[in-house]
Parts: structure tokens; sequence; C-alpha cells
């Protein structure tokens, strides 16, 4: 018969005695101490406790509050969703309600009554459990709005961290980055995430339609406007009231349909080409461009004005060659699809396919590899596609890399612990309080990188 194990309670107390009374009262948890911030950080890291209780007064000055207010914006920067419970003076109320201020869930006055501060510790418990289960619960309902951007680069995950963001307003969003980068990708992720995700996503290539005919393919036109005008027909501005509309290559757009374009975003209201009648429009813009829209500024060939109503939220795409391993990553998603498509069975990549992948610059980004990818499942005549398939020259400097993990763990153990020496002053067990691990563990650690 199993038992569930405690779940962690971080006690943050520089007092000893009061540190023991703590443990003792709530000894139904795993009572985990410190008794300054870095210690306290240090516990943060090591088990991720839902809820934490602290003193403002910490070390090195008890009597200023000053660390204890760092360590407060320290855990809930690292870890938002714990609940911390502050611990103060009687006559503390102003840096109680500043704590709550900055995101603590609760505060009690000292000397506090344990069996109040422990229904209030559960409760913090239960509302972080509440909120987890709700998050896990809104994650299996709703597919995420950027289901169809696949990577692992950290400047890729901030991207999408900020479309999540911005989706829910109304701001106007510029994506800049080259051809296929997935612009089009992070639209369509902006609108599905939006209020606006029920209603119509209306997308048009700025650089894809004439001069001449773009304005009316923007602002639509009414019947007899022009010759060939047989009915009225509505713009895609129009078109996409209370949705979404994406203007693509807006780098493109002439010069006397910028005017217009910033009138309808001033007034958000259009007219046919043709009519009278100003209609209005409530619709949310997304542009993009592969252009410096500055530079073309700087040539007056884009008027400032309208790029500064465009740019609410820069968005700017890194290329594929600058997103560490997403090329791979990429690759091997793309020779299932393919494959799956045209009935090629399970294939996979060689080796040297892969390293030849990863060295490649990919010019064309996303769009490239996908259709190199495509190409070679469709002419491969086994189940392992190589490099001659891809038609990639392997570069001279790739043919004996391989990545050597051992040695990169040791160098960044290496780098850890040389920092946190650094910090404790040469003190081994303050090292080992920052690098979240036991004094033995450390010995043995210094020992095998050859420190002393």
């Amino acid at each position: 018969m199993t038992t569930e194990k405690p779940r962690p309670l971080l006690i943050v107390e520089d007092d000893p005695a009061l540190q023991k009374q703590l443990r003792w009262s709530f000894d139904q948890y795993e009572a985990i101490t410190a008794s300054d911030r870095e210690s306290a950080l240090s516990q943060i890291h090591r088990h991720h406790p839902a809820v934490v209780t602290m003193d403002l007064g910490l070390p090195p000055d008890a009597d200023s509050v000053s660390e204890g207010f760092r360590l407060l914006e320290q855990i809930l920067a690292a870890a938002p969703d714990t609940k911390v419970i502050v611990l103060t003076g009687q006559n503390d109320r102003a840096n109680a309600l500043r704590a709550i201020d900055l995101g603590a869930y609760d505060f009690f006055a000292k000397p506090f009554e344990p069996e109040l501060l422990g229904l209030t510790i559960d409760r913090a418990f239960r509302l972080h459990d509440l909120q987890q289960e709700n998050r896990r619960l809104q994650a299996g309902q709703h597919p995420p709005a950027l289901a169809g951007l696949l990577t692992r680069s950290p400047e890729m995950l901030r991207i999408c961290r900020t479309v999540e963001k911005v989706a829910g307003s109304n701001a106007t969003v510029l994506l800049l980055g080259d051809s296929g980068t997935g612009k089009e990708i992070l639209a369509h992720g902006l609108h599905d995430a939006s209020p606006r995700k029920s209603e119509r996503f209306v997308a048009i290539n700025c650089a894809a339609i004439p001069d001449n005919l773009l304005e009316s393919e923007l602002f639509g036109y009414e019947k007899g406007a022009f010759t060939g005008a047989a009915k009225t027909t509505p713009g895609k501005i129009e078109s996409a009231d209370g949705g979404t509309l994406m203007l693509d290559e807006i780098g493109d757009l002439p010069h006397p349909l910028q005017a217009k374009l910033l009138r309808f975003l001033q007034e958000r209201v259009i007219e046919r080409l043709g009519g009278r009648q100003e209609i209005p429009v409530d619709v949310r813009i997304v542009c993009a461009t592969h252009q410096d829209l500055k530079a073309l500024i700087s040539d007056g060939r884009f008027r400032e004005d309208l790029y500064y109503r465009l740019a609410e939220i820069v968005i700017s795409i890194p290329p594929l060659r600058e997103r560490q391993g997403d090329a791979a990553l990429l690759a091997h998603a793309f020779i299932r699809r393919f494959a799956s498509e045209h009935n090629c069975g399970n294939m996979t990549l060689s080796e040297d396919a892969v390293r030849a992948i990863e060295a490649h610059a990919w010019p064309g980004n996303v769009r490239e590899l996908e259709n190199c990818i495509k190409r070679a499942v469709i002419m491969a005549d086994g189940s392992q596609i190589t490099r001659e398939d891809i038609g990639l020259e392997l570069a001279p400097d790739s043919k004996s890399e391989f990545i050597d993990l051992r040695r990169i763990r040791d160098e960044a153990e290496r780098s850890a612990v040389i920092t946190a020496l650094g910090r404790a002053n040469g003190n081994l067990v303050r090292a080992a309080e920052i690098l979240g691990i036991s004094r033995p563990t450390l010995y043995d650690l210094m020992h095998r990188l050859g420190l002393k």
C-alpha cells in the first residue's frame, strides 16, 4: 500500500525559533526552509512548491524589507502561479498592501494563529490546483491557435507567446520577415486566438494584383463605376467585416492607395469606387512584408504616417538558418507528411542528409525546405532519404561534426559551479545551496571537473 507524498511548502524565515514553529505547525506538508533570498530561490528551483510563506525582513538587513520584496518579485517571475503568503509585523499594513500589489496571494501579521494561517495555506493549495486543472481542461478543449507552426527555437517560441498576448486586442500587427518564414501562419494564429475567430479571415497579396485593379479589390466598387462593373461588389476590407484582414506584401502598396488605406485606419469607414456612401467596417488589420519599410520611407516610397498606423505591434520573424534545430525538426515532419500523402510507407532521413540539412543556409526558408523534402520523397528509391536524394552538398567542415553531449554538459556544469563559487565567495555550503544540490554532490562535481 502506497501513501501519497506530502506536498512541498516553502517557509522563508531567518528566525530559527519561528522557523521551527512553522515546520511543527504544518507537518502535514513537506516543510522546506530557507533563511535568505538566495537559498529560497534555490529551493524554488529544486522543489517547485505551489505555496510559499515568507518574512519580508531577511538578511543581510533583517530590519529592512528591500530583500523580501526583491525575493517576492523573483519568485513570481520564476514561477508566476506560486501562491506567496507574506508574514509582516503588526503595524506593517503599508508593506503588506504593497506585497499584494506586487502579486502576493495573502498576508498575515505576526504573531499569527497557526490554525488561521493553516486555513489560508490550504486554500492557496486548492486554488493552485484548480487553476492548473482549468488550464489543462482549456488546453484539451481548444487546439492551440498556432498548431500549424512547428519549432523548438527559443526566438520563435518567444514570438508565439507574443502572438498569444496580442491576439485578444484590436491592435494592428506588422509581421516582418523573409519570404517563406511563416508570416501567414502567424497571421492565422492571431486570428484563431482572438475573439474574432468565428468570423472571416481574408488575405490579399498587394504585390500579386496590378495597381489599377488593387483599389477595387480592396475597397470594392458600385455598379457602373468603370467599364465591366456590371454589379455592385464589396471589396476585401468590407468582406472581412467583424474578422481579420491580412495585407500581405504591404510594402508594394501603391502610393495613392497608401493615403486611402491611412484614411480607413483613422476613420474606420470606406467608400466603394464610384460610390458616395461611407460604409463603417470593423476589422482587425494584420500586415506582412519582407521589405525594410523604414528604408522605403527614406526613399519616399512608403508613407511614414501610414507606417506608424500599421506598426502598433511589430513582430520580426527570424529566417530558418537562425532557428537552431528547426531545419532538421521540420524536415522529419515534412517526410512523415509527404510519405503519407504519396503512400510511400515509413520513410526516414539518413545521417548525412540530416547534417546537410543543418548545414544548408535555406535562403528560401521553410518553403524551400518543404519543396526540397517533397521532391526527395517522390524521387527516392528506398525507404531512407539520403543527401543525394535531397540534392544538397555536405559542407566540408560538417563531415566529422558530431554532438558531444558529455563535453557540452561538462562545460555548462563548470561554468555554473565557478559562478556559484564566485557568488558565495568560496563558501562551499553556500555555493551548493545556490546550485540547488547537496554539498557532497558539489565536492564530486569539483573533483570531476578538476576545480579546487
